[in-house]
């Protein structure tokens, strides 16, 4: 159901951010089983995380088409409307972030 990419170790170049995020969609998008990928961005503690955060979140806003909903690990939760639908259709499943205010992921919900 869920596929995660790590984008922050190591920081990506911009270019290979686009890529791999495209690349991810499209493993998801094409597949029987996954219908959610988590992308771990970083959160900007370190060099670059907050700089690969924007370009996660901007190319979110730019497909935002191509996804059922996007939501940022701050508000990745069971008190979060969007995450509890997404949970109620694709099904339970096991996440480390799930709850924890994570600001250094973002969860797309692939239509």
């Amino acid at each position: 159901m869920l596929l995660t990419i790590d984008l922050a170790h190591p920081p990506r170049h911009p270019d290979r951010v686009e890529e791999e995020l495209l690349q991810a969609w499209s493993e998801v998008r094409n597949s029987p089983h996954l219908r959610v990928l988590k992308v771990i961005h970083g959160h900007g503690s370190h060099r670059g995380g907050s700089r690969t955060r924007e370009l996660v979140r901007n190319w979110a806003y730019r497909n935002r088409s191509r996804f059922r909903a996007v939501i940022h690990g701050e508000q990745y939760g069971l008190s979060d409307p969007a995450t509890m639908e997404l949970r109620r259709e694709v099904g339970l499943y096991n996440d480390s972030d799930l709850d924890c205010q994570n600001p250094g992921v973002t969860v797309f919900w692939v239509t």
